[in-house]
């Protein structure tokens, strides 16, 4: 596999300027479009070169940087290629049911094909009879489970994520007790990306874990690979900032005594931090996974210590080309080797780079950066 500095060198493909048109926080499609051509023919799954191509991106939700960041990717690719883009949207992370309707709407549409992202296995249902319907569906930063749900998934490797963050946690403890609080996604639903971020980062700091595709099946207290540590606790965040916040509050209700948070993303981390502070506690290392603007923004400050920086713009060109092509008599695009998706990269962001652990900085980060 690729160095994540390599990958930022491959990676590094910016998209033309486009205008982020107003996004409603409706459950449904936003009504938002690119098109770049003829609208294609009802339930056309085969058009011709010089035809537009219909695909619905369907997001987690509409505010959360990175899924706006992504939409946005997926219209300057769509205006590339003579692809009509609708979007549509959860309400929130895990909303399935609105993106079920989404699904829905495409086939209704007869469109080519849908890039979601997906916010649990309720959707899966519905990505099977679109595929059944003919519509091509590729997830986007979120594999479902079974990967095989979908046709195939662009997204980050997060397990190799949470791992980064997790070695250069340990490294930054240089033996010191770790007291860890676990900000994770759900507490009610598995999904892949939440798992594979946390499991990665518990494999990363050295420590044990049962079943790696569960969180908190883990022995509360051992060794980590420098000393010894205890995991305080394992709260769900929904990956916002206000949920974060409430979550941190909890974990400090158990003690004060935690000087290691791990947060699913950089809004739960930012929430983390707001509790953090009301709470007087100064010393406590925040790691996190996304290496939006903002979140390279708070390493640079000292917010956070480090975060695993995502290319959802590379995710939604890509998924955006794959269906253009397809559509037009392409061939479906393979899995990175060894995984079963493909792996648009992923790379350490800090100011406090560590001997054998690959980095970068937040200069060069914040030139990458999105949201």
């Amino acid at each position: 596999m690729q160095t994540p500095k390599t990958a930022i060198r491959k990676l590094t493909l910016p998209l033309a300027a486009a205008t982020l048109l107003t996004m409603g926080l409706s459950a449904c499609t936003d009504g938002s479009t690119t098109d770049g051509g003829n609208t294609p023919q009802s339930g056309s799954k085969s058009v011709s070169p010089d035809e537009s191509v219909a695909v619905t991106l369907i997001t987690k939700d509409s505010v959360n940087p990175f899924f706006v960041a992504m939409q946005k990717g997926a219209k300057a690719a769509a205006s590339k290629d003579n692809v009509k883009i609708t979007t549509a949207a959860g309400k929130a992370d895990g909303d399935e049911d609105g993106q079920v309707k989404a699904i829905e709407s495409a086939v209704a549409r007869g469109d080519d094909g849908i890039l979601i992202t997906p916010n649990g296995p309720g959707v899966n249902p519905a990505i099977e009879n679109a595929r059944s319907a003919g519509l091509f569906v590729i997830a986007l930063d979120t594999p479902p489970d079974p990967a095989d749900t979908v046709d195939i998934t662009f997204a980050t490797d997060n397990f190799k994520a949470g791992e980064l963050i997790g070695k250069w946690t340990a490294a930054q403890l240089a033996g010191q007790r770790a007291n860890i609080a676990l900000l994770d996604l759900f507490n009610d639903k598995v999904v892949s990306v939440d798992y594979n971020r946390d499991q990665g980062f518990l494999t990363g700091m050295g420590i044990d874990t049962v079943d790696k595709l569960k969180n908190g099946d883990e022995a509360k207290t051992g060794s980590y690979s420098g000393g010894e540590y205890s995991i305080v606790c394992n709260e769900p965040t929904q990956g916002a900032q206000d949920t974060g916040k409430t979550a941190m509050e909890r974990c400090l209700s158990k003690t004060s005594d935690i000087n290691v948070v791990y947060a699913i993303n950089e809004p739960a981390a930012i929430g983390a931090s707001q509790a953090l502070k009301a709470a007087g506690v100064e010393e406590a290392m925040i790691v996190s996974v996304d290496g939006g603007c903002e979140g390279v923004g708070n390493v640079k400050n000292g917010i956070i210590g480090a975060t695993s920086q995502q290319y959802p713009l590379k995710m939604a060109e890509l998924g955006v080309q794959a269906i253009a092509k397809i559509a037009r008599g392409g061939e479906k695009p393979a899995v990175t080797d060894g995984l079963d998706f493909y792996d648009t990269g992923v790379a350490l962001v800090t100011d406090r780079p560590v001997p054998g652990i690959d980095s970068i900085d937040t200069s060069e980060a914040g030139k990458i950066c999105w949201g």
